[in-house]
């Protein structure tokens, strides 16, 4: 199996993960949304929590130059441990929530 492929099986198995997480408040519910074209991978938040609309990205992942970026993680422990788990090396890994000047000095991909 090519890089782009089992990059691709593991995210989603990884967001599907926490798309099945309930909610234990509110009228919340999880979206996953995968564009495979793009290589773009989301989970998001919707609903109601008591009389407030709530929408926003929880985690937003890309596949770029057969490494995995990930533009935002709001999760609680972050998914870093579980794709390292899954077998994607730190060097695969871009935290690009970070900028690249901060990101040399982690030890994951700078770009």
């Amino acid at each position: 199996m090519d890089t782009l492929n089992k990059y691709s099986e593991i995210l989603e198995n990884i967001l599907r993960d926490y798309a099945r997480i309930p909610y234990s408040y509110g009228e919340l519910e999880r979206r996953l949304l995968i564009d495979h074209q793009s290589h773009n991978y989301a989970l998001i938040t919707q609903g109601w929590q008591l009389e407030k609309r709530v929408h926003g990205c929880l985690i937003h992942v890309e596949i770029k130059n057969n490494k995995i970026w990930i533009q935002r993680d709001g999760t609680e422990d972050g998914i870093v441990d579980e794709l390292m788990a899954a077998g994607i090396p730190k060097e695969h890994i871009v935290l690009a929530f970070y900028s690249p000047e901060i990101r040399q000095h982690t030890e994951f991909a700078v770009n």
